[in-house]
């Protein structure tokens, strides 16, 4: 196929895209508000059953206030403008108001829970405050988000080798375990961490164009450049203080979601070499992710690169980013193969994992294609981010190629 035409193909899905993405955005501003204690509930089933005690994460109500932030401005929907409003208001309960930063969790109820300071979290609370910002043009909006990177650069940045530390203790002191969750390894630096601090920085950069970010965003590009990517256009996942690398494992959903945030990164600095770099790299590593790509189009987890053992679950979050990141390496090549995988992604979606009911996507599903037990429908680490922002991307990369 043509480029042209499959870009004409693709154009096609973009109404179906933005009914689907409303759908969903539904589903979260009516069936997921906690109308007790504010907030969005903390977990719900795939029965649709809310668990009215599970505790509420700062990650999640981040990233619900970027997807209602975002989807207010690009769809121009006052219902979604409402919504970030109240996810901000209640995003309140998540600032330390004694040592600065968010805590990681919340009770049902509002109350802080677990105070560590996981850098992870802080990004996220940058990322969503930063598109709220770009919404509501509120100061004091601006002035929570430049506050939290500051305290990234005083307490996380590290001085010696470059990069950023992963976890501290409420008063950003040294804490022993600084996994993100059981399945982590327990290790300094990841490139998990780096690439949401990244993200969070681009979108920190555009709305306060400061130099000494533009400098950070810099620097988050030369760590991975020279510590986080392999000659295989991959990533390790896992670092000490050193750089040095702690595993083994290949995670196609990472690499994939790397390939486009690498270049909104590089594009927002305005630096040409690193604009090229990353647009060359865009490519190559979409053409490497092709690997973790199963013959029904969707993207398995991870794989180990020592052992050749293979995670045989297709996650939702891998196949949004798939979407976008196949679309991203088409828009840099014309090779119409990557537009293919990008559509044959979202077909994946609409057989294995759209829920008819709501327009959510399903945690995931084994080599069996069963379902995965025991997973959140809704909560902690399942919130309308990847698939929203995939929705998002692709309905405002459509608009620009046919323009």
């Amino acid at each position: 196929m043509m480029a042209s035409a499959a870009n004409n193909n693709a154009s096609t899905l973009a109404p179906a895209l933005q009914q689907q993405l409303e759908t969903m955005l539904h589903f979260w501003q009516h069936l997921m508000p906690d109308p007790v204690h504010g907030g969005f509930w903390g977990a719900m089933n795939n029965d649709l059953q809310v668990i009215p005690q599970a505790s509420k994460g700062c990650v999640l109500h981040a990233r619900i206030l970027w997807t209602f932030s975002s989807a207010a401005q690009q769809l121009a929907n006052s219902s979604y403008t409402d919504c970030a409003d109240d996810c901000y208001r209640f995003f309140q309960h998540f600032f330390d108001p004694e040592h600065g930063g968010v805590y990681w969790s919340l009770r049902y109820n509002g109350s802080p829970l677990d105070t560590k300071k996981q850098v992870y979290a802080q990004a996220f609370a940058i990322y969503g405050l930063a598109a709220y910002y770009q919404l509501r043009q509120q100061p004091a909006v601006l002035q929570q988000a430049v506050h939290l990177y500051q305290l990234l650069e005083t307490h996380s940045l590290d001085k010696t080798a470059g990069g950023y530390f992963e976890a501290f203790s409420r008063q950003w002191g040294e804490l022993p375990d600084l996994r993100l969750s059981e399945k982590d390894a327990n290790e300094k630096k990841t490139m998990n961490t780096h690439l949401h601090v990244l993200e969070a920085y681009t979108a920190l950069y555009r709305v306060w164009p400061h130099q000494q970010l533009l400098q950070s965003l810099l620097h988050l590009l030369q760590m991975f450049q020279t510590h986080i990517l392999t000659n295989q256009y991959s990533m390790g996942l896992f670092f000490d203080e050193h750089w040095q690398r702690k595993d083994q494992q290949v995670s196609f959903g990472h690499n994939i979601e790397a390939s486009w945030l690498l270049q909104e990164a590089a594009e927002a600095t305005g630096d040409e070499a690193w604009i090229t770099w990353s647009r060359e790299l865009a490519v190559a590593m979409a053409r490497q992710a092709i690997a973790g790509i199963d013959s029904d189009g969707g993207m398995w987890h991870e794989m180990n690169a020592a052992t050749g053992h293979w995670q045989k679950e297709k996650h939702w979050w891998p196949q949004a980013e798939a979407m976008v990141g196949y679309y991203n390496a088409w828009q840099n090549s014309g090779d119409a193969a990557l537009l293919q995988q990008s559509l044959r992604s979202w077909q994946f979606v609409q057989r294995y994992l759209l829920d008819s009911r709501t327009g959510e996507w399903f945690w995931g599903i084994d080599a069996n294609y069963q379902r995965l037990p025991n997973e959140d429908f809704a909560g902690f680490w399942k919130c309308p981010y990847h698939n929203g922002r995939a929705y998002l991307e692709l309905l405002k990369r459509m608009a620009a190629n046919n323009e």
